[in-house]
């Protein structure tokens, strides 16, 4: 357990989710990684605006809290791919509700265009 969940895990369960899913892009990561198998260059295009370094921290995270699976290819040159695990799968129900939360927050705070 990473030092930062460990803590969290004395504080409540909610702290334990924050701490695991979130740090930067590591719930777009996951969103992502909902719709199937994704390479490192196909994430970071789906992702947005995140770096290699950032990405690969965040995916390094992910993997050592056992969400997400990184898989080398013996390939020249090297096919890395990263996948959902089991327990990662699991993140589904709530990655939906913050997404339509989200959604709904946005259409509710989003400027009415005067010219309409």
């Amino acid at each position: 357990m990473r030092p930062s969940t460990e803590h969290a895990a004395t504080v409540c369960p909610v702290e334990v989710t924050v701490s695991i899913v979130g740090g930067s892009w590591k719930l777009t990561i996951i969103q992502k990684l909902l719709a199937g198998t994704r390479r490192f260059g196909e994430l970071r295009r789906e992702v947005g605006d995140v770096t290699d370094r950032v990405l690969t921290r965040q995916l390094r995270d992910l993997e050592s809290d056992g969400l997400v699976h990184r898989e080398v290819f013996a390939e020249v040159p090297p096919r890395v791919e990263y996948s959902l695990t089991t327990r990662g799968q699991t993140l589904q129900p709530l990655v939906e509700m913050m997404d339509q939360w989200g959604r709904q927050w946005a259409d509710e705070h989003t400027p009415i265009n005067a010219s309409n």
